[in-house]
C-alpha cells in the first residue's frame, strides 16, 4: 500500500527519554486511519511505532536521531556471541498468546521496570494502563512467553504486518541478566518471521549514543530507514549516526 496525505497532530514538545538535554515532539496518526485494513502495516514499513492504540514517529524540529530499523531475516546470520546467547536459553519453551492480561505477566513487567526504569512513569502503570500501552483493539498482537518448567523468564510482544513482525516491548526477569534475554527475544521473533516466510523483523528506532538501544546495531546485517527509502548496513560497517 501507498501513503499519500494520512493526516497526523504533531504533540507538544517534552524531555527526549534517550538523548539528554534535548527536546522531542512525536508525530501521531489520525487514529481512524489506522483501523483501515493495510494501513498500519505501510506505516510500519515506512518507520512508524505503536503505543497502544496510536500510531507515531519522532517529528523532532532540531534531531534526526532516531533511525527505524528492521532485520532482513533471510540473511542474517547470528555473531558468535548471539549463537551463545541461543544456547543458554535453549532451556526455554515459547508460547505464543493473545493479547490480554496475566497476573504473572503484569507482575514480570513491574520487576522489571522497577529494576530499569524505576523513576520513570511506566514503573507505576496500572493494570489498564499496562495492557493499554501494550496492544490495542485493531492490531493483531502476540504475546510470546518463555518459560522454564512453568516459571516466566520473559514476555515479548510483537506486532504482526504483512511482510513480518514489528517488535512492539520485550520486558524480563531482571534477575536472570547471565540469559541475555532481551537478546533472544529478537533472535527469537527473528526465526519466527523466517519459519512463516515473511521477509522482516522491524525493531523500532535505534539511536547513536543511547545505551537503552545500543544492543539493535549488534544484529546484523541491519537496514535503516534514511528519507524515504531502506539502506543496508552489513556486518562490520559503522551505524550511521544523525542527530542534526
Amino acid at each position: 500500500m501507498v501513503l499519500k496525505a494520512i493526516p497526523v497532530r504533531i504533540g507538544a514538545s517534552h524531555a527526549c527519554p534517550y538523548l539528554p538535554g534535548r527536546e522531542a515532539r512525536l508525530a501521531w496518526v489520525d487514529p481512524g486511519w489506522t483501523r483501515v485494513p493495510g494501513v498500519y502495516a505501510a506505516l510500519v514499513e515506512q518507520g512508524f511505532r505503536r503505543s497502544g492504540g496510536d500510531a507515531y514517529r519522532p517529528h523532532c524540529e532540531a534531531c534526526a536521531g532516531c533511525v527505524p530499523v528492521r532485520i532482513p531475516v533471510a540473511d542474517f546470520t547470528p555473531d558468535r556471541a548471539q549463537r551463545r546467547t541461543w544456547r543458554r536459553n535453549a532451556d526455554l519453551a515459547v508460547t505464543e498468546t493473545d493479547a490480554a492480561f496475566r497476573d504473572d505477566h503484569y507482575a514480570l513487567y513491574l520487576r522489571y521496570q522497577g529494576s530499569r526504569h524505576a523513576d520513570g512513569d511506566m514503573a507505576r502503570m496500572s493494570p489498564e494502563e499496562y495492557l493499554g500501552f501494550l496492544a490495542c483493539d485493531w492490531q493483531d498482537t502476540v504475546f510470546f512467553e518463555f518459560r522454564r518448567q512453568g516459571r516466566l523468564f520473559a514476555v515479548a510482544v510483537a506486532d504482526h504486518v504483512d511482510d513480518g513482525l514489528s517488535a512492539v516491548y520485550t520486558f524480563f526477569d531482571p534477575d536472570e541478566k547471565q540469559r541475555s534475554l532481551g537478546t533472544y527475544a529478537v533472535l527469537y521473533l527473528i526465526e519466527r518471521v523466517r519459519a512463516v516466510g515473511l521477509r522482516w523483523c522491524y525493531l523500532g528506532y535505534w539511536i547513536a549514543g543511547s545505551r537503552k538501544m545500543a544492543y539493535k546495531q549488534r544484529f546484523r546485517p541491519l537496514e535503516i530507514r534514511a528519507g524515504n527509502r531502506w539502506v543496508g548496513v552489513a556486518v562490520g560497517e559503522e551505524m550511521p549516526v544523525r542527530h542534526d
